[in-house]
């Protein structure tokens, strides 16, 4: 399991830009990135190379921070590769709340975040199936 941090902005012009500063600012790099919008808020979901710092730094500028627990897993990058993560949590009757792309790769494998509603069950069955599941080295790729 890894940290994901979650912000909800307002849908301003902006808003994202200035988040992203801040954090660039201090040296906190984003390593995957989700922007989910409504009609008037976005949810962004992230992880960075230094979840307490970006936490901090968050606060510290009057952001109200979520930080979860998530699954990064290696995924094939070939058509249909997806299927090897999704169908034995599907089989387990866990559900994927949603998932998004790291923005780095190790060798021919894709990396996504995963936010599932059962994660420690969820990463058991990934691993009885084969799934590499990674952990803090995730911050360093």
């Amino acid at each position: 399991m890894i940290k994901q941090i979650s912000v909800v902005l307002k849908n301003i012009p902006g808003t994202l830009a200035e988040m992203s500063e801040i954090l660039g600012k201090e040296g906190i790099n984003i390593r995957a990135i989700s922007v989910a919008d409504t009609s008037e808020v976005s949810t962004v979901r992230f992880v960075v190379d230094d979840t307490p710092k970006a936490l901090n730094i968050l606060k510290t500028h009057g952001y109200t921070v979520y930080e979860t627990d998530v699954l990064a897993v290696e995924t094939p990058d070939h058509p249909g590769g997806l299927t090897a993560v999704v169908k034995p949590l599907k089989d387990a009757h866990i559900n994927v709340l949603y998932l998004y792309p790291y923005l780095g790769r190790i060798s021919d494998q894709a990396i996504v975040i995963l936010g599932v509603d059962k994660i420690k069950e969820a990463e058991k069955v990934l691993k009885r199936n084969w799934v590499h599941i990674l952990g803090k080295e995730i911050y360093n790729l």
